[in-house]
Order: structure tokens, then C-alpha cells, then sequence
């Protein structure tokens, strides 16, 4: 009797004879031999048919075989050295589930507009399969580093009466009675479990209701948002560097084949290192202006702005202490220079973007009373928020991690839109 396994697992059985439920890739035929291409999810690898040693019937259901039909094999597993996963199989058993007719993507080029409206079938291509499971990776990844740096899991709401940063993108419904929207980050509340916990972290869904197309934003992303108690500004910055070479070190280790398929230079993640260069907002700004850009001090930086300034790193870059007027109002004045504030945005290198964002957060209960007047933020509205100052505060930090740009930019790939399986972008809401 053949034993069940998967395609990742074949190392495992050289010379025995397994069963395999799997999905033709492709095939091509050498007159009496068949050679399929088989996936199942976990992996490829190349079945054998020979026609003198199966029955008619096997050879006839090989060879009625088309792209992403569906079946179980069996056969015998070998040792080859010329296939990219170093085994083969011999087939014995062809037993067919269904023939795929009029299978929609076919080798040839297809647009961007048709590979998203069937996405639902371009997940099973090669490309977006080794996205996936770097993405897989990524996630292990980030739970792993958490979870051994004594941080604990907390899940903020979806669903929230107010905004994290006082903007208005923001996609509204009603709550019953009551307005609510979809949250645009679980920060707030992570602040109230730091104050519980001391080291926390959440992991899910967030939603911003900006009218961009670009290749950097979703409408809908996944987001990892520490805080932390007793951590200071400096302190959360050597936290974001190991974490972030935590994860790209998991992927090189262990998804070296889904990099291969991507045709992503390794070298250049085997660099991603900490501790990582650092560039304040001033010597930012500086440097655009020598370099050609028009840019004056006190204003956001753009995609432009940001390659330009990674292009002279090899890893990730820090941009510090940014003016109070361009960031949120919950970031912490600089003691010795309050108009600007102590955060930093992690630029990812080869112009993939900000991907991290962080700051240390106000503490001190009459410094948020002035923001909150400030920004024109409702005291009831925020008074939750409020007592986290009033009642035991404590300097704290805390940061977001954006997973689908870290995803493009470990796997090399030029969109968002394939880091993630089902994307929400402007006008895209099928399938």
C-alpha cells in the first residue's frame, strides 16, 4: 500500500512508493513518455510516465491530462539531480478527480486587469505561491520574535468610535445608533495593554479610506503594532532593528526556494543586519536639496524622498526625529528640541518605502490636554485614552509594522497588490 504524502516531504521517501493528491502544472510528452508537472500546494515535482511499464488505462488518463486538472498519484520517488527539487517520480497510478477544460490563465502574457479579476486562479501560479508562503514566513516570523522577547498577543477592536490619528480617511458605517468606522490602527488601544501587560502586540487588519493608486497602498492591510511600558524612544529603536532582521533572516533560512523562484538576489537580504544607519529629519533634508530635490524643512517626505535617501544604504535606514506638525499628536516633543518629535520611520532599501513607523508617546497628562486642543480632538471622545495619563503613567513606545510592504520588499516584487492574497484597492473589490 502506498504511503500518503506531500510533495515537500518526498526527501523523506527515496525509493518507496507513495500517493500524492495533486494538480497538473503542465506537461510534455516524448513520444512513448509522459512527463507531468505536479503541484499540490507544498511544493512541484516531475511524475514519469513510461508507457511499457503502466496499463493503457494509466497511460490514456496521463495523457488526457490537462493544465490544473486534478488527481492522485502514485508512484515511486528517486533521486535526480537535475530537478530543481532533487527528486522525481516514476508513475504507477494515474487516478483522475477531474479534467479541467478552458482553464482561464494560460502560459502566455496576460494583463494585470484579467490576472486580478481571476485572482482567485493566479494564486496557483508559481510566482504568487512563493509570495505567499514568504509571507507565511514573515508572519511565523514576527510571532516567534514576539513571543520570545516576552511581548504578549492582544487583539484590538475593528470596529472603533474614533480615529488613531485624527484623519479623516476613514471608512464610516453606523453602530446601530452610533457612527463607527473601521479601524485605521490598533495603537490606541495597545497603549491601554502595555499599561496592563508591559509588552504587547497585536496583528491584524487595518483599513484606510485613501483615494491612492500607487504601488506602495491598500485599501485593506495587515498591520503589527507593539507598545511598549518603560521603553523609551531609544530603546524601541534597536527593538525595530532586530525585529525586522529577525524576519528577513527567517526567510533567507527558510525559504531559500521561494526566493529562487522570485528571482530575488539573496545577497542583498543576507545583509539586513542591526544595527541599521540613522539620518535625522534636519541631515534628510540637507541631502534632498543637495541632491536636486525641492523640499523645505517641515514637510513630509514622498516616495521620491525616500528612495533617494535609501539608495545610499545597503539595509534599512532610520529617519529620526521628524517636525511635531507633520506627525501624529500622541508623538513625544524632544525634550531639548519640542519642535521636533521623538520618532522615526524605518525606510526599507531598493525603493521599496517606509515600513515601519514609530514613536515614543506623550506621557505627561497636561501635554496630551494641549495636543488634543491642538488637533481639535473631542476630550469625551478620548477620555479612555486620557486616564491611561491620569492613572499610572509611564514613558512608553510603540511602532507599526506594515506587512505588505515588508512582504514586496523581501520578495522583490514592484506591487502590493500580489503581497496579499485577495487585495482591496481603488475600485477593486472582486473577487
Amino acid at each position: 500500500m502506498a504511503t500518503t504524502c506531500v510533495i515537500r516531504d518526498v526527501n523523506r521517501h527515496v525509493g518507496e512508493e507513495v500517493r500524492i493528491g495533486c494538480w497538473l502544472h503542465n506537461k510534455r510528452s516524448s513520444g512513448k513518455i509522459q512527463f507531468l508537472q505536479l503541484r499540490d500546494g507544498t511544493g512541484y515535482i516531475q511524475g514519469v510516465v513510461v508507457k511499457s511499464e503502466v496499463s493503457e488505462e494509466i497511460w490514456d488518463n496521463a495523457k488526457s491530462l490537462t493544465q490544473e486538472s486534478s488527481m492522485y498519484v502514485t508512484g515511486i520517488i528517486r533521486e535526480e539531480p537535475r530537478s530543481k527539487s532533487g527528486f522525481e517520480m516514476t508513475v504507477t497510478n494515474v487516478e483522475i478527480i477531474q479534467i479541467t477544460h478552458d482553464y482561464p490563465i494560460t502560459p502566455k502574457e496576460h494583463g494585470v486587469d484579467f490576472l486580478m479579476d481571476n485572482r482567485h486562479l493566479w494564486l496557483r501560479a508559481p510566482k504568487q505561491r512563493a509570495i505567499l508562503t514568504v509571507r507565511g514566513e514573515i508572519i511565523r516570523a514576527v510571532q516567534n520574535f514576539f513571543d520570545e522577547n516576552g511581548f504578549t498577543l492582544v487583539d484590538p477592536p475593528i470596529l472603533t468610535p474614533t480615529s488613531a490619528e485624527g484623519t479623516t480617511n476613514l471608512f464610516h458605517t453606523k453602530y446601530f445608533d452610533e457612527d463607527a468606522f473601521l479601524t485605521q490602527s490598533g495603537q490606541l488601544y495597545m497603549e491601554a495593554a502595555a499599561m496592563a501587560l508591559g509588552k504587547v502586540y497585536s496583528f491584524g487588519p487595518t483599513f484606510r479610506a485613501e483615494k491612492s493608486k500607487t504601488r506602495r497602498h491598500l485599501i485593506e492591510f495587515w498591520m503589527i503594532e507593539p507598545e511598549m511600558a518603560f521603553v523609551d524612544h531609544e530603546e524601541s529603536l534597536r527593538i525595530q532593528e532586530q525585529f525586522v532582521s529577525h524576519i528577513v533572516q527567517s526567510v533567507v533560512k527558510n525559504c531559500r526556494a521561494e526566493l529562487e523562484t522570485l528571482e530575488r538576489d539573496i545577497t542583498k537580504l543576507e545583509k539586513i543586519k542591526a544595527p541599521f544607519p540613522r539620518i535625522s529629519y534636519d541631515d534628510a533634508i540637507k541631502f534632498l536639496k543637495d541632491n536636486g530635490h525641492e523640499i523645505e524643512w517641515g514637510e513630509d517626505f514622498g516616495a521620491p524622498h525616500e528612495t533617494a535617501i535609501a539608495e545610499s544604504y545597503e539595509t534599512p535606514v532610520f529617519i529620526t526625529n521628524y517636525p511635531a506638525g507633520i506627525k501624529a499628536f500622541y508623538m513625544k516633543p524632544d525634550p531639548n528640541r519640542p519642535e521636533v518629535v521623538l520618532c522615526a520611520d524605518m525606510i526599507a532599501p531598493e525603493g521599496y518605502g517606509e515600513i515601519i513607523g514609530g514613536s515614543q508617546r506623550i506621557d505627561d497628562p497636561e501635554l496630551m490636554e494641549e495636543r488634543f486642543k491642538e488637533h481639535n480632538l473631542s476630550s469625551e471622545t478620548y477620555k479612555w485614552y486620557m486616564d491611561l495619563r491620569r492613572y499610572g503613567t509611564v514613558p512608553h513606545s510603540g511602532f507599526g509594522l506594515g506587512l505588505e510592504r515588508t512582504v514586496a520588499w523581501i520578495c522583490g516584487v514592484d506591487h502590493v497588490r500580489e503581497t496579499i492574497p485577495f487585495p482591496r484597492m481603488l475600485y477593486r473589490l472582486y473577487p
